[in-house]
């Protein structure tokens, strides 16, 4: 592709964005992962709705568009529409549509809070199956099965996720350590990871500064990674061997962890049928004596 033929077809597109998206301004980096982020809503509503949603001027969407060579934001929002026929759908229509499965209504008070929590957890689900690979699944188990150890990191909203895995994995016999952010001591203790070792890093927006760093520094080092965050464009994306990216469609205070702890489990079910073939993945039942 050269500077004066826009990119063809989806694929292309997102393959460009991803190529010049760490040279973009940072107006420019919001709409690019609002595009890769949201490619359905991209595809019905108009630039004016988009930038209301991305809190960027209009104006700015038909620059990004030209940046691309273009002619506009029409002729970008072409390459989005040609994909929907063949897509699933977006979450926004998958939202409405389990509104009018569930007979929902605007609730008010906290029940009203409860019902919309539980629409929005179960249409990130819905995502989650629609977005993620067995392949991935696959591949993720198969790395963390035949590493010596795996190192795990995690900060804010993403501790939990991190702490599952920990469990679990600990659980299933694998040596496992967490990079505890604790002390200070989380960037020391990932200096001694090996090759043969293996890092498992969750952060979504805004990613927690040392888990990024953390990350860089491990995969220069040779170290496997597999990350959990939010997008294609995340700055744990590049590093990692396996990405999945789990959309945050909106960042409100009740932000979910319903899709990535759901993630995380699968990964460990994989991998404990690895472990123990042939026998339904258990975990040993621990009780006080």
């Amino acid at each position: 592709m050269t500077d004066n033929h826009p990119p063809a077809d989806y694929e292309d597109l997102i393959r460009v964005i991803h190529d010049r998206y760490d040279k973009m301004s940072k107006s420019y980096q919001t709409i690019a992962v609002y595009l890769t982020q949201n490619p359905n809503d991209v595809a019905v509503l108009s630039v004016t709705a988009i930038a209301e949603r991305c809190g960027i001027h209009a104006s700015n969407f038909v620059r990004f568009a030209q940046s691309l060579s273009y002619t506009g934001f029409k002729d970008l929002q072409s390459v989005y529409q040609r994909r929907l026929s063949t897509a699933a759908p977006g979450f926004d229509a998958r939202i409405k549509a389990l509104q009018a499965d569930l007979g929902a209504h605007e609730g008010h008070g906290v029940t009203g809070y409860l019902a919309d929590l539980v629409v929005r957890d179960v249409t990130s689900l819905q995502d989650l199956l629609a977005n993620v690979s067995a392949t991935q699944i696959t591949r993720a188990a198969e790395m963390m099965e035949h590493a010596d150890t795996i190192y795990l990191i995690g900060q804010l909203r993403s501790a939990p996720v991190v702490d599952l895995l920990r469990y679990v994995l600990t659980m299933l016999g694998k040596r496992t350590v967490l990079l505890d952010a604790g002390g200070g001591l989380a960037t020391h203790m990932a200096k001694v990871m090996q090759p043969t070792d293996l890092l498992f890093a969750v952060s979504f927006r805004f990613y927690a500064t040392e888990v990024v760093n953390v990350v860089e520094q491990t995969a220069a080092r040779g170290v496997p990674i597999i990350a959990i965050s939010d997008s294609t464009l995340s700055p744990l994306a590049k590093s990692a061997e396996v990405l999945f990216a789990v959309p945050e469609h909106e960042y409100t205070f009740s932000r979910s962890l319903a899709a990535p702890m759901c993630l995380a489990q699968a990964i460990c079910v994989a991998l404990a049928a690895r472990l123990h073939p042939g026998a339904a993945p258990r975990i040993p039942v621990v009780t006080e004596t």
